[in-house]
């Protein structure tokens, strides 16, 4: 990954409380995991951003050495990374999500 590419995806990431990743945009998935994260961020109410990796294949590579994680979409959260559909999902579930989301549109 150059460092323009990794100066981009910090600056995003920084910029945006949630930062998602993913095939598509937030009002048309491309992919059925990029939707559950779509569909789960929508029911929680939050404002969230969305970078349509389909259209950079630089952060689209970029991000998944970024994160040390293979798989789109990728999810950050106050900055952090916190993992893809499944993780989202396991974390909705549970109800830790909606704290972590709390926490990080307070801060």
């Amino acid at each position: 990954m150059t460092q323009d590419v990794q100066e981009r995806i910090d600056n995003l990431i920084k910029q945006n409380k949630i930062m998602v990743f993913m095939k598509g945009t937030k009002l048309m998935p491309q992919c059925g995991f990029s939707n559950n994260v779509v569909q789960i961020l929508n029911t929680l109410g939050v404002p969230f951003e969305t970078i349509n990796v389909l259209d950079d294949n630089e952060i689209r590579q970029g991000i998944k050495e970024y994160s040390n994680w293979p798989t789109i979409p990728q999810v950050y959260i106050n900055g952090e990374f916190i993992g893809g559909s499944d993780i989202m999902i396991e974390m909705y579930q549970k109800g830790e999500l909606q704290q972590l989301v709390e926490v990080a549109l307070a801060s």
